[in-house]
């Protein structure tokens, strides 16, 4: 009998629960990128030369990544890419803060309370996709 004949434990419901939540943060969050693009190209720090071209960017990352996390052979290393992904558009996230009165929909609580959350999005992403074998 080979390793291949070995049944692997199946996912917990906190991990699918986990996986489910990640894939729609970013399937919503990449369609969104499209749907609302103006919004999230004056979310771009002053910085990145073509902010129109960074929203496009991140915004297919984000959709390949929500997809990959589907794919059990590609899951581990989607999840890697939209962690780091997650770090990259941090700066989006602090510059909002940072001119929170361009944004005066959004309570400026909620562009607090978002940097830390981005750390437990980051351990949801991490355990939710880690290789199980």
């Amino acid at each position: 009998m080979g390793l291949s004949s070995i049944a692997l434990p199946p996912m917990s419901v906190a991990r699918r629960l986990a996986l489910a939540f990640v894939f729609l943060w970013f399937a919503i969050g990449g369609v969104c990128h499209f749907l609302f693009m103006p919004l999230f190209v004056q979310i771009v720090p002053p910085f990145v030369p073509v902010p129109i071209l960074a929203v496009i960017v991140s915004g297919i990352f984000e959709l390949l990544g929500a997809a990959g996390i589907t794919i059990k052979r590609t899951r581990h290393m989607a999840g890697i890419g939209l962690a780091l992904l997650t770090i990259a558009v941090t700066p989006a996230n602090v510059f909002m803060l940072q001119h929170a009165e361009r944004f005066p929909g959004i309570p400026v609580w909620l562009l607090v309370a978002r940097l830390p959350l981005q750390l437990a999005l980051i351990a949801c992403i991490l355990w939710s996709t880690r290789r199980t074998h």
